[in-house]
This record gives C-alpha cells, sequence and structure tokens, in this order.
C-alpha cells in the first residue's frame, strides 16, 4: 500500500507538471527537421533569423511569419560544434483530392504555430494523402525533446 500511495503521489506530480502545449494539436499535422543554420560572420555562435532579420542565441525559438511554422537555434553535439536550425511547421499540403476542401472557418493564417496550420474537410471515409518527404536523417531525441512543440503527427 505504501508503495502504491508513492506511486500516486509520483503520477499526481507529473501530471500536474506536464505542459499543455507539448500535445499535438488536433487536426494539425506538423513536421520537424533540422537544416543548417544561417550564421552571420560578425554574430558567430548565433542563428540568423531571416524572416525576423535577428540573430538569435542557441536554445531561443522565433515565429516564421509571415510563414506557418517556428524555429530554434541549437548546438550540434558534433566536434567542433555547429548550429542547427530545428524547424517546425505544417509540411507539405496535401495531394489533391476532390473529396476534400479546405476548412475555411478553422484555418487562420495568422494565428501563431500550429494553429495557422491547414484545416481540410473530407467526404466520410475519405482520408487525406500526403507526399513522402525525403528525409537525410532524423531529428536527435535531445534536440526534439528540448523543443518547445508537439511532436511530429
Amino acid at each position: 500500500m505504501k508503495y502504491f500511495v508513492v506511486f500516486a503521489v509520483f503520477l499526481a506530480a507529473a501530471y500536474a507538471a506536464e505542459d499543455k502545449t507539448e500535445a499535438p494539436v488536433e487536426g494539425h499535422k506538423t513536421y520537424k527537421r533540422l537544416i543548417p543554420a544561417d550564421v552571420l560572420r560578425d554574430f558567430p555562435g548565433m542563428c540568423f533569423a531571416s524572416t525576423k532579420c535577428a540573430t538569435v542565441e542557441p536554445g531561443k525559438t522565433w515565429s516564421l511569419y509571415p510563414f506557418c511554422g517556428r524555429s530554434t537555434c541549437v548546438v550540434s553535439e558534433d566536434k567542433p560544434p555547429r548550429l542547427l536550425e530545428l524547424v517546425e511547421d505544417c509540411g507539405p499540403l496535401p495531394l489533391q483530392n476532390p473529396k476534400c476542401k479546405l476548412d475555411e472557418e478553422k484555418t487562420n493564417k495568422t494565428a501563431e504555430f500550429p494553429y495557422c496550420c491547414p484545416n481540410f474537410i473530407c467526404e466520410d471515409g475519405v482520408k487525406l494523402e500526403y507526399p513522402e518527404i525525403p528525409t537525410v536523417a532524423p531529428v536527435p531525441e535531445e534536440i526534439a525533446a528540448a523543443s518547445t512543440t508537439a511532436k511530429p503527427v
């Protein structure tokens, strides 16, 4: 019984500490990928956020507005370390399907990511198909976990 109480307290504490923003947003398909970061020669050790025209410290996140997405500046574990950009966005649009259409009411292109991702309505029994995205390498777990967003859906 003592172990059950300890487990219950641990479980309650873990649930209370859970960040609700980590859960995937219903109806939004999101993607993560690592790319080499843009770096300005006068600001080594910082990522250049072209959508903000500003430099960003490692570990910091910025919006990709006017595009639907966000990026995080991360330092690789390579020797020597290099700067990478963890890009999170809506990914590719689904393949054309005449039985599906963009849900204009639930799509808000000016909302923050991931709420700006497009929503689609399909006829009963119809499922959207997405194009395959070639990947060079998966996002390492430690970098994906450090991000402030939902895991790929």
